[in-house]
């Protein structure tokens, strides 16, 4: 077990370092750049570090150290609480940044420089996660050192049911994440870890669950096994196609191409019974009708 509190010990420190740098940034940049940049580079980062680490305790864990993949999931959940409680906004994701972009919430500026931010977010967590690795703390750095340069594909399963996998993960993702966008963080956070703890635990032997694109392409794209456009079929389009979908059947359109609604027809708020309808156009007539035979029984002058 000294290995595995070496690693809940690395944990924190990168929450500690990202919080660190979240609050520097916020202090130098203008709002609008922190928004784009700063905590989507300290967001990023902070996830690539903990979901490498938590991967290879998830591949060398069970026969390295004798525990399950119980112990993984609830470390999963619990890091999902906390990065939802201290990412301050920051998606890490590119799909969310592009949904944010296709709902107009994001203009096409402020979307680029969150996808770079993303990409060089992960890329550092690369590298500091090899370094971390490098030390040989614990015996399952040393094993992950040596199985490193080795490494397979995390698609095990056919090709075309590998995307469906990644696409659905993203599709149920972004419908929670729609339910949940307006809900207070105290429900939100533990609620979308839920979400990834589950989803991880469904089709993590398939695909490895990633549905990050950022994410998947420092975890896997480097392995043997598949090809390059293997892996942007099953980790770039399967989580974009399940995006669009879930934004499609949650706004029945997509604002930023085209403002017609395709599945939902725009009803009134409020809708009146047509019994009541009835009635009124009823009383109305009787109204008229009394006011009439009055004016006609009035004495001329």
């Amino acid at each position: 077990m000294a290995g595995l509190n070496v690693s809940i010990a690395f944990f924190f420190l990168v929450v500690g370092v990202c919080q660190g740098l979240r609050w520097l940034s916020k202090r130098l940049l203008s709002p609008g750049a922190y928004g784009c940049l700063g905590r989507e580079l300290a967001g990023s980062l902070q996830l690539c570090t903990s979901c490498l680490e938590l991967r290879m305790l998830l591949e060398i864990g069970p026969w390295g150290g004798g525990f399950g993949p119980d112990v993984v999931l609830t470390l999963l959940f619990l890091l999902f609480a906390l990065h939802g409680a201290s990412f301050d906004g920051a998606s890490a994701n590119p799909t969310v940044s592009l949904q944010e972009f296709l709902l107009l919430e994001s203009n096409l500026a402020a979307t680029a420089a969150k996808l770079l931010a993303q990409a060089a977010g992960v890329g550092t967590g690369l590298a500091v996660t090899k370094l971390y690795w490098s030390w040989e703390l614990t015996d399952f750095h040393l094993i992950q050192n040596l199985i490193a340069s080795e490494c397979s594909s995390s698609i095990r399963t056919s090709l075309h049911h590998a995307a469906f996998v990644e696409g659905t993960c993203s599709f149920l993702f972004h419908l929670v994440l729609f339910k949940l966008c307006q809900s207070h963080p105290i429900y939100r956070v533990p609620a979308l870890a839920v979400t990834v703890t589950f989803l991880t635990y469904i089709a993590g032997p398939f695909t490895g669950a990633f549905f990050n694109p950022a994410l998947a392409a420092v975890a896997t794209f480097h392995c043997s096994g598949n090809s390059f456009w293997d892996y942007v079929q099953v980790y770039w389009l399967g989580p974009f196609a399940g995006m669009l979908a879930a934004l499609l059947l949650s706004q029945g359109n997509i604002p930023r191409l085209f403002q017609k609604n395709l599945l939902y027809s725009q009803k009134s708020k409020y809708k009146i019974p047509k019994a009541r309808v009835g009635a009124h156009v009823e009383d109305n007539e009787r109204r008229r009708e009394r006011k009439g035979q009055r004016s006609s029984t009035e004495p001329r002058a």
